[in-house]
Formats: C-alpha cells, sequence, structure tokens
C-alpha cells in the first residue's frame, strides 16, 4: 500500500461516521421479551399436542407417559408466563418511559394519532418513508396494549381457571381463578376462549415478527438489535 493510500485510509477511518443513538429498553424488559416468547412457542405447541392428541402409544402405561410430560411441559411454562406477566407489570411501575408503553396509550396526544395514521399507511405502502421513534411507533404500540396484553391476559386467566379444575376447590389456582369458570358459563366454554387466544396470539406472533423484520430493514432505525441490547441506533441525522 502506499503512503497516500495508507494516508488517506486513516482520514477515512479518523472520520468514520458515527450514527445517533439512544439507549430504549432496560435489560428487565429485554428479559422478559426473549423469555415471553419461548415461554408462547412451548405453549402454542404443547396446547396444540392437548387439544389434539398424539396417537395411542403401544404398551404398558407404566412406561408410556408422552401426554404427562406434554402436559407438565405446558403447566410449567404456563407458570413462567404468568410469573413474567407480573414481573413485567412491576416494572412498567417502576423501569423508565419506554417500559411503560406496554400498559399506557397518549390517546390525548394530538401528534401521537397523526403519527399512528401515518404509520397505518407506511404499513399499506401508502407512504414513501418511515417516520423516526424512540420507542415504539404508535401503530405497534395500539397492537401490544389492546392484541397482545389483552390476549396475553386472557390467556393466563383462562389458563388457570383451566389448571384449577384440576387443583380442585382450596387450592389457590381455584380462589384466584375460579370466577373465571363461572363468568365462561362452562368448562367447553372455558376451552374455546382458551384455544381462540390461541390463535389470536399466534398471529399476532407472525405480523410482530414479520413488521420487525420489515422495519429492520426499511425503517430509519435498528428495531432486532434493539431488543437485544436495548440500544436504538438511527440510521440518519434527519427529524
Amino acid at each position: 500500500m502506499s503512503f497516500d493510500s495508507r494516508e488517506s485510509a486513516l482520514e477515512l477511518q479518523g472520520h468514520r461516521e458515527v450514527r445517533p443513538s439512544v439507549y430504549v429498553y432496560e435489560a428487565p424488559v429485554r428479559i422478559w421479551h426473549w423469555i415471553n416468547a419461548l415461554a408462547i412457542v412451548v405453549l402454542t405447541v404443547t396446547g396444540t399436542l392437548i387439544a389434539y392428541p398424539l396417537p395411542s402409544v403401544s404398551g404398558e402405561a407404566t412406561f408410556a407417559f408422552l401426554m404427562g410430560y406434554i402436559r407438565f411441559t405446558h403447566f410449567a411454562a404456563g407458570y413462567v408466563l404468568g410469573a413474567g406477566l407480573i414481573g413485567r407489570l412491576y416494572w412498567a411501575l417502576v423501569g423508565n418511559h419506554h417500559a411503560r408503553q406496554l400498559v399506557t396509550l397518549p390517546i390525548h396526544n394530538r401528534q401521537w394519532w397523526n403519527d399512528l395514521f401515518y404509520m397505518a399507511g407506511w404499513y399499506l405502502f401508502l407512504n414513501r418513508e418511515a417516520r423516526k421513534f424512540t420507542g415504539h411507533n404508535p401503530l405497534s404500540h395500539v397492537a401490544m396494549v389492546l392484541v397482545f396484553l389483552t390476549c396475553l391476559l386472557l390467556m393466563v386467566f383462562t389458563g388457570f381457571a383451566l389448571y384449577a379444575e384440576g387443583t380442585g376447590m382450596g387450592s389457590w389456582q381455584h380462589d384466584l381463578f375460579g370466577w373465571v369458570l363461572t363468568l365462561a358459563g362452562n368448562s367447553q366454554n372455558l376451552h374455546t376462549l382458551h384455544h381462540l387466544g390461541m390463535w389470536v396470539m399466534g398471529l399476532f406472533v407472525v405480523i410482530h415478527i414479520y413488521t420487525a423484520v420489515r422495519e429492520d430493514i426499511m425503517s430509519r432505525q435498528t428495531l432486532i438489535s434493539t431488543m437485544v441490547n436495548g440500544i436504538r441506533i438511527f440510521k440518519d441525522d434527519r427529524p
């Protein structure tokens, strides 16, 4: 390499562009996100196998506890999901502004509504460029609160209510969630609500993954890596 080439390389390195960034998601939020995602996958797979059991296995039942293991895994993942939800709701109270987005919608903010409709147009390919947001954009914010959180609460409450049928009266599960069965009317209705919730959650997950990958590629800020290291990096300096 010639002297001029080395000089040019050093000059380029010294003036390397530093993209603006901001710390958004705290560690508890990120940890909850990935544990919650894993729990949802496990619950979906095992829940489907419980609803549509595998063919009967021949042989002595003592040595064929497959469905028992599936149910145990489902229940264990359910406890993880429920405990994680409690922890996440707590962090929404003590965490930063972005942690509170799970339970709040700034519907009184006029600019928020403007951004909401603009981002709807962006997702529908009607707008040429996305706007920049530090936390969730308004459309994903609405989906997270009204769809994801609502569905998550439905799954936890109906799931533990179904579990309470097995633990019976007098158990803490029945004391805390027995009213859900009464509200549903009967066990079949409760099962149906739980199954419908699974399909809604599955649809949300598919759309969430699609939009996350799409935004990471096409938007003006990072998305997927932000939920890994907590840092949002903007791809340009424009507002």
